[in-house]
């Protein structure tokens, strides 16, 4: 019915237009002029004719038309004349819009309700992969274990969006690497304090670590960047074992112009150490830095050494030096040291030519202890203070 007339509706709009007589001639001029459109409407062109003649039009129809318009969706019905129509047709988009504005209040419920619970299974889909990551990079396979079983037990249980569990994990990957990796303390500002109160002795640094590391040369870079910051050291040349490690810090104290204490091949370490806090007291020095033959972590007669030197020179810094590019060793190595003289900061090596940096993150984890500095290349100024953020950036995330 209403497509009925909404087509008579059209067919009377374009007969106004055709019946309107916008010009005409003027009789006492005889030129033209515009004349107002106006439309000569009988009863049937009005809206409420259209509506009636429309009506009269409909007739009741049999079962089998019935059905057959039912199909088409177009179900004619006998209504009232005028008004009541319109009535129909108003109450029909009103009953629309009110759906709309039902499904729409639905719609907004749902969205407030789409949290989900991150059950095991969903981690296990992204697990493996950080985990891979993390070796990718370098991290020791122990602490990659470790660290995902840590995030699993934050992450599993949690009622996050659906769509923000990818970026949920990755957020708690990050917290997490931030929590192991500690911020490093200042040690000039150490220094300057220890001094403040103790004017009479020096600040003593022992260095510890395995043959190969590079320790000698960074402890030149260390003392390098303690003249940098004002402060006066001595050199104590405590590997007595290895040919040529002698000359190789006398070396670097020439180079640097600051002095070196040293003994005789084989003589006890400790007493090199004990002879360099002497000569600094007598020169009213800040710093004395001791170095340490290399040893490795399952030497235990050399392991005894190293405790010895600790508790005769009692070092204010205890540091641990290793390589950024072993992994799983670097871990193996930190945690013997580190039990048996128990160290206080960490310092890598050879962090220029290593692209990963996850050794870090490994020796941090076993230790709970900071690394302090960088060692970027060969130079005394290669030598920079470890950026945590940096380091994580590092690991792409």
């Amino acid at each position: 019915m209403f497509s009925k007339l909404r087509e008579k509706l059209k067919n009377w709009a374009t007969g106004l237009v055709k019946k309107a007589e916008p010009i005409e001639k003027s009789e006492e001029t005889g030129k033209t002029k515009e004349k107002p459109a106006k439309a000569s409407l009988e009863k049937t062109e009005t809206i409420s004719g259209l509506i009636n003649e429309t009506m009269e039009e409909i007739k009741p129809v049999e079962e089998h038309e019935y059905k057959e318009a039912e199909k088409r969706e177009e179900i004619p019905e006998e209504r009232e004349l005028g008004e009541k129509v319109w009535e129909d047709i108003k109450q029909e988009e009103k009953s629309k819009e009110k759906e709309e504005q039902k499904k729409g209040f639905f719609q907004r419920v749902l969205s407030k309700i789409s949290k989900v619970k991150i059950y095991e299974r969903d981690f296990d889909a992204y697990a493996e992969e950080l985990e891979t990551l993390l070796l990718e990079n370098n991290v020791a396979l122990e602490v990659a274990e470790k660290i995902i079983k840590e995030l699993k037990e934050k992450i599993v249980g949690k009622e996050i969006s659906k769509k923000e569990i990818s970026s949920e994990i990755k957020k708690t990957f990050k917290d997490i690497l931030s929590e192991i990796l500690i911020e490093p303390f200042d040690a000039p500002s150490q220094i300057k304090k220890f001094r403040k109160e103790n004017h009479s002795k020096p600040y003593v640094i022992l260095f510890c670590g395995i043959n190969g590391s590079g320790k000698t040369t960074t402890i030149a870079k260390m003392a390098y960047f303690l003249k940098e910051n004002n402060f006066s050291c001595v050199l104590a040349a405590g590997d007595t074992f290895r040919a040529a490690s002698i000359e190789q810090i006398k070396k670097h104290g020439e180079k640097l112009k600051i002095e070196v204490v040293a003994h005789k091949y084989e003589s006890d370490p400790a007493s090199v150490g004990f002879d360099a806090i002497k000569y600094a007291e007598k020169k009213h020095l800040d710093c004395v830095l001791i170095d340490s033959a290399g040893r490795m972590h399952t030497a235990k007669n050399l392991m005894a050494q190293i405790e010895k030197i600790s508790k005769v020179c009692k070092p204010n810094l205890k540091i641990f030096i290793g390589e950024s590019i072993t992994g799983n060793d670097a871990v193996e190595q930190v945690k013997s040291f580190d039990s048996s003289i128990g160290i206080d900061g960490i310092i890598l090596t050879k962090a220029d030519v290593d692209e990963k940096g996850g050794t870090a993150l490994s020796v941090g984890y076993v230790t709970k202890k900071p690394i302090l500095f960088l060692g970027t290349g060969q130079e005394y100024g290669d030598f920079e203070k470890f950026d945590k953020n940096k380091f994580v950036e590092k690991l792409g995330l």
